[in-house]
């Protein structure tokens, strides 16, 4: 690991006496642990032995974990034009369970075509539908549908709302497709982590998990997507909210793709692509089932994370960056990273927070290489200027980021970066937390 990993923040007492298990601290708040990775895997699928343990931080066993990955398919014109390629998604949410779920690994009981007799998913054909249905608990099974306006959907983004507390609705009249279609779920009462929510465009995409005791305090789970790609709508680039309602307190993930190039001037095209992404993004503002009102903008929940390949780069030549890289001057580096300056001078994440950095730039690799693109002969000719392109950011109160890191994989030309959160949460009149 390049880099100081430890040390980095300042943190208020209570995340310094948090100790991995979500606790009851005053004014009926509850803190939980969040636990937040991008990945740019840059059109590759995964195979079964692709062992993410290390990256997601399995031992630290975090409350809630957001996942978000770009370039899961290649961003040619088939998948972008015609019709997206959801196996290696598919993929990649079996080996999320595989490691969320390691110890606690039982068999499907449904199609042989997405299970093993140890519990974690055959890489054969399957769809990303089918696989996302097994990984959810019980509780999440009847987040259905809740009839919330869909006279909201645009032609850049669609929204979907689910789950509404005190509905009138008879969950008869929602049958669960595991029971239309045949397949199962897991058993449920041996699983930790449920899958909350998933969603894919072209080649970004989002998932969210959440200890199983948890999924209950989830309401009004809802899911926008924008596409910023090409014609500044095509979803090879752009961005996916989940928006929902834990205990009381209104959350929203994000995970974005935005414009790639190294030019001068480049970094205004994505600063216009996150402009647009909080302007286009819209989520339902009024549950038809409860009446109730629920935030209807990203900037309008209480907690926010942004993560993804925001492709920011370095305003430094590739010589003078690695002279820096060479001497380890993170300092002199982030001095000249364009995200950093295009927020300090007010032009982009306003009012935002991202953690200093202490390791090195996580694109572009050689594949299979620990060199950056270029180092060599061979590579030479895909050279690209090192950069911070993977990046976690943050917004609200009552957030506190514990850790910002990178993690080692050769798996694609990104190193995945990861980010671990203290967060309180409104507790509901009735809401308690296990220790």
């Amino acid at each position: 690991m390049f880099g100081r990993k430890k040390g980095q923040y300042d943190l208020p007492l209570e995340p310094l006496l948090y100790r991995g298990v979500s606790t009851k601290v005053p004014s009926e708040n509850l803190s939980f642990r969040v636990f937040v990775a991008t990945w740019n895997v840059g059109g590759k699928s995964p195979d079964r032995k692709l062992d993410l343990d290390d990256i997601l931080q399995v031992r630290e066993e975090s409350d809630i974990y957001v996942l978000g990955f770009q370039e899961v398919v290649p961003l040619n014109a088939g998948n972008v034009l015609v019709i997206e390629d959801n196996e290696p998604a598919a993929k990649w949410l079996a080996l999320i369970n595989q490691s969320l779920n390691k110890a606690h690994n039982v068999p499907l009981r449904g199609p042989r075509s997405i299970a093993s007799s140890g519990g974690s998913l055959v890489f054969q054909k399957t769809s990303l539908r089918k696989v996302s249905k097994a990984f959810r608990t019980e509780s999440k099974r009847r987040l259905k549908s809740c009839n919330c306006p869909t006279d909201l959907e645009r032609k850049n983004g669609k929204e979907f709302c689910f789950r509404c507390p005190q509905s009138q609705t008879n969950e008869n009249e929602f049958s669960s497709e595991e029971d239309e279609d045949g397949s199962s779920n897991f058993d449920t009462n041996q699983i930790k982590y449920g899958l909350v929510a998933c969603k894919q465009m072209v080649g970004i995409f989002l998932t969210v998990w959440m200890r199983k005791e948890l999924v209950q305090h989830v309401s009004h789970l809802r899911i926008s997507c924008v596409g910023r790609g090409i014609l500044g709508c095509l979803g090879n680039k752009g961005c996916i909210s989940v928006s929902m309602i834990f205990h009381k307190t209104s959350f929203c993930f994000l995970c974005c793709h935005l414009a790639s190039g190294e030019k001068e001037g480049d970094e205004l095209r994505r600063n216009v692509d996150v402009v647009e992404i909080l302007r286009n993004t819209q989520f339902p503002g009024i549950c038809r089932t409860s009446g109730s009102r629920v935030p209807e903008k990203i900037l309008d929940h209480d907690r926010v994370i942004w993560l993804g390949d925001l492709n920011y780069r370095i305003a430094l030549s590739y010589s003078d960056t690695g002279k820096l890289l060479k001497e380890e001057a993170w300092d002199a580096l982030y001095d000249k990273d364009q995200l950093k300056i295009e927020r300090e001078a007010g032009r982009v994440f306003k009012g935002w927070k991202e953690g200093k950095i202490y390791f090195a730039p996580t694109y572009k690799y050689s594949d299979n290489s620990d060199s950056y693109a270029g180092e060599t002969v061979e590579t030479k000719s895909k050279r690209r200027t090192p950069a911070w392109c993977d990046r976690i950011l943050w917004r609200g109160s009552k957030i506190y980021q514990l850790s910002y890191e990178r993690k080692e994989s050769r798996f694609s030309d990104h190193r995945p970066v990861c980010a671990t959160f203290w967060v309180s949460v409104e507790a509901t009149e009735d809401g308690s937390r296990k220790r």
